[in-house]
């Protein structure tokens, strides 16, 4: 069973991943791909199936590495709801992912 910490470490590991996205796709080129790859593909699965604004949310603090503060200032929000957005977005991933290991 996934617990919200693993996702927690497994988002900063996503997040890691595309900040050096093309250094590492180089990499596997040698070495082989990282297993995060999976990881990522199994997040990505997931969250297609969230809400538009999860799904968005997804994208911006994890893929395109923004902060919190930094989206809420883009999106003319407060930080406060941003954060709600990703708590909201850690149970939905907590119930996908749980229901993909059961």
């Amino acid at each position: 069973m996934i617990t919200a910490q693993q996702i927690r470490q497994d988002l900063m590991e996503i997040r890691y991943y595309y900040v050096h996205r093309e250094e590492l796709d180089k990499a596997a080129d040698i070495i082989g791909e990282n297993a995060t790859v999976k990881k990522i593909m199994r997040y990505n699965q997931a969250v297609a199936d969230a809400p538009p604004r999860l799904y968005h949310i997804y994208y911006c603090l994890y893929v395109m590495n923004n902060s919190q503060s930094a989206l809420a200032y883009e999106w003319d929000m407060s930080a406060d709801y941003i954060r709600q957005l990703n708590c909201k977005l850690l149970q939905h991933l907590l119930l996908s992912l749980h229901d993909d290991t059961l």
